[in-house]
């Protein structure tokens, strides 16, 4: 009865102490059954204003990163140094200036009508340390295909709406840093090849963040993964997102993406 008692109370008292709880599921109940891939423009949370390309996959981005505050981490450094790959409308690149506002922040998205809102947000929302790059992190810089889904989907694994963007190593930038504070790349699909090309350069990394994803018509290659971070001195945590039930069954073979995980990496010195 205690437990249930507690597993009953706990979400509530939540809800009632955590504004930004209370406002994802105002966020939900507004937006939560508008039309996919729709722009809305002036939607309003926590007194700020940006313009979006889908309103769910917005609402799931500030569940996240706003409520549940994934990204948040503790740096030593007076000037914190986060590169987000994959950055979107802005919402984490929002959350890292408020939250860090000495920090220096440099966002890359793909999609050029998407880093064209990032951009606007940042501005109207007085958010001036993040710089937006539009291009897409990979392993060279000669462009690649890439295919423009609309909202926070966007691949260079898609078949439909295939454009040819601009790329940028993300080798480079690593190596042009002394020390970077955190790492996010949320890429859909691309962080195999782009952590491989960058294992030998992330020494300098505090905190990273990996959105891995499994293509059905793609060898699984998450423990390579895995041993580029513990080659790197990196211990991980990491977390299913589709917590899926009764996985031997229900196994997702029929769709594009048969498994999506957050594996969160980071260093522990010595205090001595």
């Amino acid at each position: 009865m205690k437990t249930l008692l507690k597993n009953v109370i706990r979400p509530f008292y939540h809800f009632l102490n955590n504004k930004n709880e209370r406002e994802f599921y105002r966020l939900y109940d507004k937006w939560g059954k508008k039309e996919r891939y729709t722009k809305i423009s002036d939607i309003k949370f926590l007194k700020n204003t940006f313009d979006i390309p889908d309103a769910l996959s917005f609402i799931w981005q500030f569940k996240e990163i706003f409520v549940d505050e994934i990204y948040k981490f503790k740096s030593a450094n007076d000037i914190p140094v986060i590169l987000d790959c994959g950055s979107n409308v802005g919402m984490s690149l929002f959350y890292f200036g408020k939250n860090y506002p000495n920090a220096k922040i440099v966002g890359f998205e793909a999609d050029e009508r998407i880093a064209k809102m990032s951009i606007s947000n940042m501005e109207r929302n007085d958010i001036k340390n993040v710089k937006v790059l539009n291009c897409a992190v990979w392993i060279n810089n000669n462009g690649i295909k890439f295919s423009v889904e609309g909202a926070d989907a966007g691949s260079i694994n898609g078949i439909r709406n295939v454009k040819t963007v601009k790329s940028i190593r993300l080798k480079d930038y690593l190596q042009n840093e002394p020390y970077i504070d955190l790492l996010k790349i949320d890429i859909e699909g691309a962080e195999y090849e782009v952590l491989t090309d960058c294992k030998e350069s992330l020494s300098n990394v505090n905190n990273i963040f990996v959105e891995y994803h499994s293509w059905n018509n793609s060898p699984q290659k998450f423990s390579e993964i895995l041993a580029i971070l513990e080659q790197n001195g990196f211990r991980y945590y990491i977390e299913d997102v589709s917590k899926r039930k009764q996985p031997l069954i229900n196994n997702d073979n029929d769709k594009e993406m048969d498994l999506q995980l957050n594996v969160f990496g980071f260093k522990i010195y010595d205090k001595k």
